[in-house]
């Protein structure tokens, strides 16, 4: 079974030092504004009205399930090729290992899957991502809105909520569009040779499930998720907490250049939106930056999962193990092997969380949703 891929003992001690982190989150300190009064986030960054109605709550959810969906799969279309060069970083595929850590090596190793493969090849089993990332971003951004909603009537502390929400979207978003992930993952590692066709998405689906590891094939799907299901909390939490934390800031202490001046048609009567809108640049400054805190708190659980993903495709016969991927991470790079391509996820991660948040937000805007 899924529940039986990881070895919690495996990676306790990594991950003790990442939740770490949670806390110390938790205790950032409210900005004030000049007068050096604090400023109320909760005030700043209304969610959707308490007295809606069932009726109200259904069409706002399905509103915010298909923007979310929109906005990842343009965020995830932008750093496409940045993507694919960072799985094969990360899972130490043959062919590109040696541009790994080097100098200009992301841009390397992306001119030599152009030159090989062509722009094809730098989109290798995107059309597998767009597919699993918009049920994922979907089902995230309407769970949290959901969830902020429901953990706002019974938990004080905004940090507290944003953290919370965004931490349990991110395990049901996961849930819901991991096999995806794993079929998009082995299509991304997967580099042909001799002119071969790439793989396509069903005989790469066949190939997972007739791995013999497992008797249930269907399990082979599912390598590697517990270590997800520990990875997303810091990166689903701290992106939300961040992203409201920033944009709120933005809002207050910097509004008189980083907000849109208030004008008539922002408070029409009947409009429900009435907080403040921010300029372009500030959305994407503050999607980026929260997308730099969400992956340096979750990179490490990324890489083994990736290893996981990926060990099929060497042995299998072989069950993936949490252990065995992180003594092979720790003999080939110590500590900082956990981190291997994480610079190129930074450069993908800000792009995209910046993009993705952005377009969120703007559609937010276009269909008066709070």
């Amino acid at each position: 079974m899924p529940g039986r891929i990881l070895d919690s003992k495996a990676f306790g001690a990594l991950a003790a030092g990442y939740m770490a982190l949670q806390p110390a989150i938790m205790n950032i300190e409210l900005p004030e504004s000049a007068a050096g009064t604090a400023i109320n986030l909760e005030a700043t960054l209304p969610t959707a009205s308490g007295t809606m109605s069932t009726a109200e709550n259904t069409k706002y959810a399905v509103k915010t399930l298909i923007i979310g969906g929109i906005a990842g799969c343009t965020a995830k279309t932008v750093v496409a090729p940045l993507d694919r060069v960072k799985i094969l970083f990360q899972t130490h595929n043959a062919k590109f290992v040696k541009y790994a850590g080097t100098h200009f090596g992301l841009f390397r190793a992306g001119a030599a899957i152009y030159s090989e493969y062509g722009v094809r090849g730098l989109f290798q089993g995107h059309s597998m991502q767009l597919a699993r990332i918009f049920p994922y971003a979907a089902v995230k951004f309407m769970s949290y809105e959901q969830l902020k909603m429901i953990l706002g009537r019974h938990i004080g502390d905004t940090h507290l909520r944003n953290f919370l929400a965004g931490s349990m979207c991110g395990v049901i978003s996961v849930a819901v569009s991991y096999p995806l992930d794993m079929i998009r993952v082995r299509m991304a590692y997967i580099t042909p040779t001799g002119g071969a066709p790439a793989e396509r998405v069903r005989s790469v689906t066949k190939m997972i499930y007739r791995e013999p590891a497992y008797r249930f094939g269907l399990f082979n799907f599912f390598r590697g998720f517990p270590l997800t299901l520990m990875g997303i909390v810091p990166y689903g939490g701290v992106s939300f907490l961040m992203h409201e934390y920033f944009t709120a800031l933005a809002r207050t202490r910097f509004a008189h250049v980083a907000a849109m001046p208030v004008d008539g048609q922002q408070l029409t009567k009947g409009r429900r939106r009435k907080q403040r809108e921010l300029r372009g640049w500030a959305e994407l400054v503050a999607g980026g930056i929260s997308g730099v805190f969400a992956q340096t708190a979750s990179y490490p659980f990324e890489l083994v999962r990736r290893r996981m993903q990926i060990a099929g495709a060497h042995d299998p016969t072989k069950k993936a193990s949490a252990l065995k991927a992180i003594r092979e991470v720790w003999s080939t790079g110590g500590p900082r092997g956990f981190f291997v391509g994480l610079t190129i996820g930074y450069v993908k991660v800000v792009p995209m969380f910046a993009v993705s948040f952005y377009i969120y937000e703007k559609l937010k805007m276009l269909f008066d949703l709070e």
